[in-house]
Formats: C-alpha cells, structure tokens, sequence
C-alpha cells in the first residue's frame, strides 16, 4: 500500500510529526515498563530488502554471502540492545489488490529494459540510481532469516495488515519498515528503515498523533483520509476532480508548499469540516464517480480497521473487518491443508500453500532481456516443471473423468501483458506405481518413504531414473547438476561454453569466504550472463518448491543460492569459458579440481545425451559467435523425451503468448507413449554410474565405472 506524496509531506512539510529516537533508550524504557517481556520490534521484511541488499554488485544475479553476512550484522546490531525482531513477509496477493501488483511489475518491466539497455551499450553494471533488487531476493531472504534463528512469518493475507496487528497485539515497541500505511494504521510507534543507523541505533519514529494535530485530524479519521488521497484500494484518477473542489475551498496559507502538499492539507481540511460519521462517508461515495463500485470508500475505509477497532465512519456494527475469511480450498484433505498453511505462516515451504489454499501463484519480475530472442523467460523454461509439482499437490484434486483443477499463474515474461492468469493444466509424473499421494509423502516416515520423495521430486525435472547417481552427489552440488541438465534439454541454446561456466563456477565457489567474493572486480558485464545468472536463482525457487510439495526430501538450506551461486564469479566464469580460456585458468589454476570438473561436466552431459540432446560448442567472446561441434560432429538439437517435456524453446517462439487451458494439455504427452517413451525405457536398463567427485570415497566403494574416454572436454 501506501499513500503517494505522504512520507514526503511528513518529513518536509509535517516535522513536528519526525523524531529522531535511539532505539537502545527505548527499549531500556520498554524494560521497564514492562519488566516481564522483552522488547520487539515487527519488521516489513518487504518494505527492508532494498535497504539490505548494499553489496556493490546488484546486476549479475546477487552476492549472496555478502547478503546473507548484512542480514547477520543486521541482526547482531539489535541483539546487543536486547531488541527482538520478528520478520514478517508477503505471503499471498490478494485480489483487491491484483490489478496495482500487476501494474507495478509492468512498470518494472520497462526498468529492467532500461538496464539491458545499459549493458549492451556500456558493459558495465548501472549506477545504484538504476538499482533493480536480484532475482528471487524476496523469496531467499525469508529461508536467509529462518537460518540465522530469526523468528519469520509469511502472510495469509496484506502484510502491512498482518505487521500492525502483531505490533497491536503483542505491544511491540514498534514497526521498522518503509510505508505510509503504518501512519494510518493505529497501531505501535512506527520506525523508518531508510533513516535507521546501526552504529548508533537511532532513527526517525514517525508520529501519527502529530501528524493529526498538524492537520486538524483525529486518529479514526486517518482511514478515510487516506482512502481520499488513494490507495491501492481507491484510484488516485477517480479523485482529481474532489480534490480540485478541496484546494479551491481552502486556499493555503503558504505559496511554498507543492501541488501534492496542497492537496493533502486541502483533503484533510475537508475532512475536518464534516460531520465523522457512515452518513458522510455515504455523501462522499455518491460524490466520486465510483462507477459500479459504490462500496470502494467503505472497503478503503474497512481496511485499516485492525481486530478489535471500530471507525465512527463506517456503521457501529463494523470491527475486526479483516479477520481472515475461512474459504473453501482446493485441497479437501483438512490435515494437509492445515499443514500446509502452518508451514506457510513460518515460512518453510514455498508456494505449496498458494496453490492447494485458491489454486493460483504469481512471481515478480526477473532479470531478463526482452530483445534476447535466444533465451526464453524463465516463466516460461521453468513451466513444465510447475506443472508436474501441481499435478503432486492436485492429485486428490481430479475429478471423476480423471483432469486436474486449473492453475492460475500470474507470471511476469516478455509479452505477457498480464491483463488476466495463465490458465496451467496440471501434468502427471511419469513414475512407476503413479504419483503418491500428498498423505504418503508428508506423512509417512522411513527409509523408503524418503527414497520415494527424492524420486518423485527428481521425477517433476524428468530425472527420476538418476536418483542412485545423484543420490551420491552431496546435496548442493546435485541441485546444481538437476538444474542444469533441465536447462539445457529445455534451452537449445545453452552452449559446452556455458555449461563449463556453470560448472566450474560450481567448484570454484566451494571455501570462498563473502570477503573474498566481494573483492572480486570484473572489468567488464556480459549481459547474457546477467539473464543466465537469473535464470538459475529462478530455478533454485523452483526447486525449493518442487521440495515443499514432495515432502522435503533434500534439506532446505542445500538449495540456497549462497551454497551455490555468486553472481560476479558465475561472470568472470562465463566470461573466460567465451574467451577460450584454458581449464587451468578456468578453475583458478587449482589442479585438484580438474576431476572433479570433468566428472560433474560427464555426468550432465551423459544425462543429456541419453535424451538425445547434444550439446553444441558456441563460443560468444568479443560479440562473435562461432560454432563447432565436439568431434566435429554435426550439431544436433532435438529431444527424444517427449512424453512429458515441452519441445525445447527456439528462438521462433519468443514471446508467443499461450492463453486458456486447452494450450495446456499436451495430448499424447499426458499419456507416455511413443517412440520417445520406449527409448527412455531402454535406457533405463542401460544406466552406468559415473564416477563423480564430491564423496568420492563413497562413489568408489560403489565401484563405479570410469569416466568414459570420450567425454566431453573443455
């Protein structure tokens, strides 16, 4: 949410309404007063990353150890005044609310055009006024807190709303973040994260009651004011005209103050002037030209009311106005549902509860290049794996001729212009025995059991006939290798070039420590590289939710992005791979990784190779592309798995636009049959296992094959 132009006015035009505090006083006093808890402090995560996220490189997919060392820092700062936070984050999208999130994320769209533009021209990261948070850093920081002990709350409903009833409810000594709506809400003090100095703790607590007495307002009338200058609930476009009746009627006393500035003191003046009462609010709707929805100032007002409140404005029978409303949920198992939701509210899982609760999911804007014809958007590239993962949370869900419930995905992507969902058909797992239930994967322990979610969770990227080969792998390195041979049976385009990147970028970041890899220059940005680096944080978050919905068969922390990706070394790795550096250089002239790497590098591409992908050499340094194949043979692109796979994404086919749900269902796909099917088969009674090298005490007890004499080399 958020009021346009009100933290402007309140800190230039409003002072009385700005304290500067030290939070080390405050919570000594909090101590005081009340000797039998410790002082908190409730956190908009959302309204903090910005403010977190300092390190110096932004563009190349986040550095995330130097990330993940400020978190640390963050929190060791209030731990030594005796300060406890509790984080609170987004966790759903709420319909009132879809048509402001959708058109804020089209206008990110045309930033992040902005910064390929920049890159392309320049091959240098943008100035910080540019600044576009990495990829997926919403969605990492929540498991980042979780991490480090903090206590971490997704939301059911509006955070901001979820933030003020918690710091109501529990007499926190405060709110941090960076929103006006914590202005209008009457809740505890509210603390700015942009002001906030950790060295000496102190900050600027914004007062509400201040800013009531400097506008000749009440706390109630807060909620209706706020809804008069818009909000994500009413439309600033359907006010102009009231509030060019407001400026007229009150002329100000001062010729300084800006147009925005003039009307909020016009608005609040009106305010001031009528009766405060469900009758006013009644006069003011028939006013606005509130089309077909004459409601909208009484639900903007409804709002802000926190459990236990009433408005004067609204009828007396009104309060506890958003209590959550119990809504039939696709899931009709009750104790999967409840277990679902109670490890969505401590942030532990990933999308799961957003799919079983409506059926419907949305992601945020990634770093891509629009004009990049070569790289699909990983919406897209990633799809096929949603699909398999709703079709596990969903198989309950089918009805009597066997189809799945429909998915609602608001993803953003080039070309989508989001003016309703993706409409995604559920696609069952090609699995022996078919696909557990939710029951047996959640529920049930044992050995077994947990072979059988590994399976199934590598079966949603189509490796469920690896599981004893990656299960040899420790477990980073084997969310890398099931990553990347996704990646390049989907992405024709994925180079022997980028994949040694990925690979050795893979081993050289093993015992770097956040020092060493914020020291790390690079002389130049490979935009490509940038979209590359983004399009495997996106698939970290997909593997985080393909391991909530199969009953966590890996440990959480093996998938995050700071055991297994740095955005400047993935670029330095792409960069000398495109040049044709040596695999000395490559791997930083550490022999004992050479092994390794070319155990990793045969491992996937043997994996590939099996369904029929080969893998082309593509060199992209100094703008040139040159292309050979390994062995001289003749370059070939074409997937032999194609019960369930998407054909791989060719350039063709950028940006066309699949609507409705019969795009979804695949025909023959969702019954494995074929050529494609039988050879799988086959190749399933032909496996070897190849030497890997993490473990490799464990691999050779398992008297594995060699490495065969025709891998793939750098």
């Amino acid at each position: 949410m958020g009021i346009k132009g009100l933290q402007w006015f309140v800190t230039n035009a409003c002072p009385d309404a700005c304290t500067m505090v030290n939070l080390k006083e405050m919570a000594e006093k909090h101590h005081i007063s009340h000797p039998d808890s410790s002082p908190v402090i409730v956190v908009d995560a959302m309204g903090c990353i910005r403010h977190w996220y300092t390190p110096e490189s932004w563009v190349c997919g986040g550095q995330w150890q130097e990330y993940l060392a400020n978190l640390q820092d963050f929190i060791k700062a209030f731990m030594a005044v005796d300060i406890k936070l509790v984080f609170c984050f987004d966790g759903v999208v709420e319909q009132k609310k879809r048509d402001e999130w959708v058109k804020r994320r089209l206008k990110n769209n045309k930033e992040i055009a902005r910064i390929f533009q920049f890159l392309k021209s320049y091959r240098q990261q943008p100035g910080r006024g540019m600044f576009f948070i990495p990829s997926g850093l919403a969605t990492f920081t929540r498991f980042a807190l979780k991490s480090l002990g903090q206590e971490t709350i997704c939301s059911l409903q509006e955070a901001d709303y979820e933030v003020a009833t918690y710091g109501l409810q529990n007499n926190c000594m405060g709110i941090l973040g960076q929103d006006t709506d914590y202005l209008i809400y009457n809740t505890s003090p509210y603390f700015s994260i942009n002001k906030l100095c950790l060295d000496r703790m102190v900050t600027v607590m914004y007062s509400r009651e201040n800013l009531c007495h400097a506008l000749g307002l009440n706390i109630t009338d807060l909620p209706i004011f706020a809804c008069l200058l818009g909000n994500d609930i009413v439309p600033e476009d359907i006010l102009e005209g009231f509030w060019q009746k407001c400026v007229a009627s009150c002329p100000s006393k001062s010729q300084s103050y800006d147009k925005r500035a003039k009307i909020i003191r016009a608005v609040a003046s009106y305010i001031s002037r009528i009766p405060c009462s469900y009758g006013s609010l009644k006069d003011l709707e028939e006013m606005l030209p509130l089309a077909s929805d004459k409601k909208l100032l009484y639900r903007g007002v409804e709002s802000y009311l926190l459990p236990g409140q009433q408005s004067p404005w609204l009828p007396p029978s009104v309060s506890n106005s958003q209590i959550l409303k119990q809504e039939t949920a696709i899931c009709l198992d009750q104790e999967i549902f409840q277990l679902a939701k109670e490890q969505h509210v401590r942030a532990e899982n990933y999308m799961v509860y957003n799919v079983l609760s409506k059926g419907e999911v949305e992601c945020s804007n990634t770093l891509e290049d629009e004009l990049d014809t070569e790289l699909p958007g990983q919406a897209l590239i990633y799809r096929p794996v949603r699909q398999h993962i709703y079709s596990v949370l969903l198989q309950s869900g089918k009805d009597t001729c066997g189809a799945y419930p429909i998915v609602k995905e608001w993803f953003v992507y080039f070309g989508n212009p989001m003016e309703q969902p993706d409409l995604i058909q559920p696609i069952q797992l090609d699995i022996p025995g078919g696909t557990p239930s939710l029951r047996t994967l959640w529920l049930t322990k044992g050995p077994e059991v947990q072979t059988l979610r590994y399976s199934v969770f590598l079966a949603c990227f189509h490796l469920q006939d690896m599981v004893e080969e990656f299960q040899l792998l420790d477990a980073p390195v084997a969310a890398v290798c099931c990553l990347l041979i996704y990646l390049t049976l989907q992405v024709d385009s994925l180079s022997l070039e980028d994949l040694n990147a990925f690979v050795a970028h893979t081993l050289c970041l093993q015992g770097k420590s956040a020092a060493q890899l914020a020291g790390l220059q690079l002389a130049q940005v490979d935009s490509r590289a940038v979209q590359l680096g983004s399009l495997f944080i996106r698939g970290l978050t997909t593997l985080i939710m393909a391991n909530s919905a199969c009953g966590f068969p890996m440990n959480m922390d093996d998938l995050m992005p700071w055991k297994v990706f740095d955005g400047k070394l993935f670029q330095e790795k792409y960069q000398q791979s495109h040049r044709g550096s040596s695999l000395e250089e490559l791997l930083e002239g550490n022999g004992s990784l050479h092994m390794q790497f070319q155990n990793l590098k045969s491992f996937i591409c043997k994996a590939c190779v099996v369904k029929k992908r080969t893998i082309q050499s593509r060199r992209r340094g100094n703008g040139f592309i040159t292309e050979m194949q390994e062995g001289g043979r003749e370059c070939s692109f074409q997937q032999a798995h194609t019960t369930s796979f998407v054909p791989p994404y060719h350039s063709r086919n950028r940006g066309f636009q699949w609507r409705g749900p019969q795009s979804y269902f695949y025909g023959s796909e969702a019954q494995p049959s074929g050529r494609g099917h039988r050879d799988q088969r086959r190749h399933r009674g032909q496996r070897r296992r190849f030497q890997l090298a993490p473990r490799f005490d464990k691999m050779q007890r398992r008297n594995q094959y060699e490495m065969s004499k025709d891998s793939y080399s750098t």
